[in-house]
């Protein structure tokens, strides 16, 4: 798994394995925290960190003096949850795309009015603008323009790698991804972006556009992500 993850987060994802490979229903007793930490060999305040990870997605629920058991929300299985934060690396690689990433500008700038409202940015701040195309084998797959407050990220902007996980550069640096807000929409790509990049007649795309907050809670990127509709699918569990 990729380092960036929390090892609370870790074990959530493996626990959730674990109920697919045992094939658990509704109403089934869920391990304890003493038996998830000798399962996965953690300690218990990293098993009761996933177990309410677990809770706060409705997939366990606990029971005072009973202890916790699987819902029915658990025992649904859903490819791609659109409820489920992930880098957009990390989601191309589980998907079986090996992506190539083409760095189209990567500029410092002040931020715009959206970008201070959605990253609590003044006037006065910087930010970093990366634009970007992923594709496979020449066929394109995502186009994206993504912005972060110039202060964590330290050096010049030309000496970075933008063509790596954005989620593990700033991991890297201590800003630790874990959550978004997120809206999605069919759109088709701006007709400047079309014809600078010679992406005409592959839309509709998926937009994906969101803020990502970090374990402190600061918001730390602002992404607009444009997913090939014919090629992408983003499933949700309602409840």
């Amino acid at each position: 798994m990729p380092a960036s993850k929390t090892m609370s987060a870790q074990v959530r994802d493996q626990l959730i394995e674990l109920l697919r490979a045992r094939n658990l229903t509704a109403g089934d007793r869920f391990p304890t925290e003493a038996e998830i930490a000798e399962m996965c060999n953690v300690g218990r305040s990293t098993a009761r960190e996933a177990l309410k990870l677990l809770e706060q997605d409705g997939i366990v629920l606990a029971e005072r003096g009973r202890g916790r058991f699987l819902s029915s929300l658990g025992t649904l299985q859903v490819e791609r949850p659109i409820t489920r934060f992930e880098s957009t690396t990390s989601m191309l690689e589980s998907l079986g795309y090996e992506a190539k990433t083409m760095v189209l500008s990567a500029t410092e700038a002040p931020p715009d009015e959206v970008e201070r409202e959605t990253l609590g940015l003044s006037e006065t701040d910087a930010v970093i603008r990366l634009e970007r195309l992923r594709s496979r084998d020449d066929e394109p797959l995502m186009y994206s323009v993504e912005t972060l407050p110039r202060d964590c990220i330290p050096g010049p902007v030309k000496h970075v790698n933008w063509a790596g996980s954005l989620t593990d550069l700033l991991a890297a640096q201590g800003q630790l991804m874990v959550s978004s807000a997120a809206r999605i929409q069919a759109c088709d790509l701006p007709p400047e972006v079309q014809e600078t990049y010679h992406l005409n007649g592959y839309g509709p795309w998926l937009l994906i556009g969101e803020t990502v907050v970090t374990t402190t809670g600061r918001p730390i990127l602002r992404s607009q992500n444009y997913h090939r509709g014919s090629l992408f699918a983003f499933h949700v569990l309602r409840r």
